[in-house]
C-alpha cells in the first residue's frame, strides 16, 4: 500500500523531531562528558600537589576550576534546551531526562 502524501509529510516531521531531539541531548551529553574530564584533571592535579600545593599550583588548580564551572553553565544551558525543545514538542514529563543528565554541583576554589 503506497503512502499518501500527507502520511509521507507526517513521517518526515516525526523523523526530523527525533534527531532534534537526539542532537539536543548529545550536546548535553558532550558537555556532561567534557565536565567529567576536567573534574577528573582537577582530582588529579589535587592528587600530584599533595598535602601542601604551593600559590603557584593552587592558581593553576583554581583556573581547572573555573574552566569545570563555566563547563557546567554550558551543560546547564544545553540541558535547559532539551527540555525547551521537548515542552515545544508536547513532552511536559521529564523525570527520565533529570535522572539520565544529572548536572553535578558547580566546585568550590581551594
Amino acid at each position: 500500500m503506497r503512502k499518501s502524501a500527507w502520511e509521507k509529510t507526517q513521517e518526515e516531521i516525526l523523523k526530523e523531531r527525533a534527531e532534534i531531539l537526539g542532537r539536543a541531548g548529545e550536546a548535553l551529553a558532550s558537555a556532561l562528558s567534557d565536565m567529567d574530564k576536567i573534574g577528573r584533571s582537577i582530582s588529579e592535579s589535587i592528587r600530584k600537589a599533595g598535602e601542601h600545593p604551593g600559590s603557584e599550583t593552587l592558581t593553576e588548580i583554581n583556573g581547572e576550576i573555573r574552566h569545570y564551572n563555566r563547563a557546567r553553565e554550558y551543560a546547564q544551558l544545553r540541558y535547559y534546551y532539551l527540555i525547551v525543545t521537548r515542552e515545544a514538542m508536547g513532552f511536559r514529563r521529564h523525570k527520565a531526562v533529570e535522572e539520565a543528565y544529572k548536572i553535578p554541583p558547580k566546585k568550590k576554589y581551594l
